[in-house]
C-alpha cells in the first residue's frame, strides 16, 4: 500500500524558518556578556599617558572578563572625537572610552557645538588622579607660592605662565591659580605639556603647571616645585605644600581618569566592569606604572566618580565663563 507524502506549503516553510530564526535570535541575546571583545576608545595618542593607563588596565580586565580588551586612538579635538565615537555606539558593554574627565566638565563648555556627556554618557569608574605641579624656572627669585604671588602683583602683565594649549586642564588651573591669587600674568600657550616645560627649563617662561612631565627635572634640581593643585599633598613630592597650604585657596583642580559607557548600558553590566577595574586598579603593578606616570591609581566606583565630575563640572563652567576662556 502506497502512502501519500504530506504537503508542506510554501507559507508553512516561512513559518518554520521564521521560527526558528526568532529562536536563534533569542539565544544570542542571551548570551553572557561579554561573549566578544572589548572595545576602549581612547582620544589620545598611542603613548600617552591616557592611552597607557588604559592598556594596564586592559591587560588584568581581559583575564577576569575573558575577552580581549582592544584599545582604538581616536585622537583629537581634546577627547571630543573618541566621546562621540563612544555616544554612539551600542550600549551593549562593548565599547567604553577611557578619558581624563575634562571630556565631562570641560568641553561641554569650550566646544560649540558641544556634546552633551552628562546625558550621553555614563561614568563606570575612576582609574587614578594626577595632581598638577607648580614649577617654575631655576632663575625667578621666589622659592613659595606667597612669594610668586607677590612677584606677580608686585609686576601686573610681567610673568608668564605655560600650558599644552587652550582649554586643557593645565590652561584652566593656570587661570584658576590667577583668578583665586588676584593676579595677572599672561597665558603661552603651547602644542603639549612637553614644549612648555623645556621653555621653563630654558628660562622661556615664568612658571606653569606640570601635568607630572617634569617629576626627573624637579628631583634633579633643574625646576623648582613650590606648590601643588588638589586637597592633600602629592605622594611623590610629600614636602610640597597644596596651594591651600600656601596661602591660596580654591585651587583644587587635578587631572582625574576614568572609563564611560555609552548612556543606556544594562546596570548589571555596568556594575561588572566597576567591579573589575576596580580589582585591576589595585593590582601593584599596575599602581606602580601608574605612579611612573605621576598617577595616583584611585577606583571610585560610579556614584562616586559622578559626584567628583557634578563638583568639577560646577567649578569649570563658572571659570571659563567668568575668564572668558575660548578656544581659537
Amino acid at each position: 500500500m502506497a502512502f501519500a507524502r504530506p504537503a508542506f506549503s510554501s507559507r508553512r516553510l516561512v513559518c518554520a524558518a521564521a521560527a526558528l530564526l526568532a529562536l536563534a535570535g533569542s539565544a544570542a541575546a542571551q548570551a553572557p556578556w561579554p561573549s566578544k571583545p572589548i572595545r576602549f576608545v581612547v582620544g589620545f595618542p598611542a603613548g600617552g599617558t591616557t592611552d597607557v593607563m588604559a592598556r594596564m588596565v586592559g591587560t588584568p580586565l581581559q583575564k577576569a572578563l575573558g575577552q580581549p580588551i582592544v584599545v582604538d586612538n581616536k585622537p583629537g579635538a581634546s577627547g571630543n572625537i573618541a566621546a562621540a565615537e563612544t555616544i554612539k555606539a551600542a550600549p551593549d558593554g562593548y565599547t567604553l572610552m577611557v578619558a581624563p574627565i575634562s571630556v565631562q566638565t570641560a568641553n561641554p563648555s569650550l566646544f560649540k557645538p558641544a556634546l552633551n556627556p552628562e546625558r550621553d554618557l555614563r561614568p563606570v569608574a575612576s582609574l587614578g588622579y594626577a595632581q598638577l605641579y607648580l614649577v617654575t624656572k631655576k632663575s625667578l627669585p621666589v622659592r613659595t607660592a606667597g612669594e610668586l604671588v607677590a612677584l606677580a602683583k608686585a609686576s601686573p602683565g610681567k610673568l608668564s605662565y605655560g600650558s599644552g594649549g587652550p582649554g586643557t586642564q593645565m590652561h584652566l588651573v593656570g587661570e584658576l591659580f590667577k583668578q583665586q591669587a588676584g593676579i595677572d600674568t599672561v597665558h603661552v600657550p603651547y602644542k603639549g605639556a612637553a614644549p612648555a616645560l623645556q621653555d621653563v627649563l630654558a628660562g622661556q617662561i615664568d612658571y606653569y603647571f606640570d601635568p607630572a612631565t617634569g617629576f626627573q627635572h624637579i628631583r634633579e634640581g633643574r625646576a623648582k616645585l613650590l606648590a601643588v593643585s588638589g586637597t592633600k599633598r602629592s605622594p611623590f613630592f610629600p614636602d610640597a605644600p597644596t596651594l591651600t597650604e600656601a596661602g591660596v585657596k580654591g585651587v583644587e583642580l587635578g587631572n582625574w581618569f576614568g572609563v564611560f559607557a555609552p548612556a543606556g548600558t544594562p546596570p548589571e553590566i555596568l556594575a561588572r566592569l566597576g567591579s573589575e577595574i576596580a580589582k585591576a586598579v589595585a593590582l601593584p603593578e599596575v599602581r606602580q606604572r601608574f605612579a611612573e606616570l605621576g598617577v595616583e591609581a584611585i577606583a571610585q566606583d560610579a556614584p562616586a566618580f559622578r559626584k567628583t565630575i557634578v563638583d568639577e563640572t560646577q567649578v569649570l563652567t563658572t571659570l571659563i565663563r567668568e575668564r572668558r576662556i575660548a578656544l581659537d
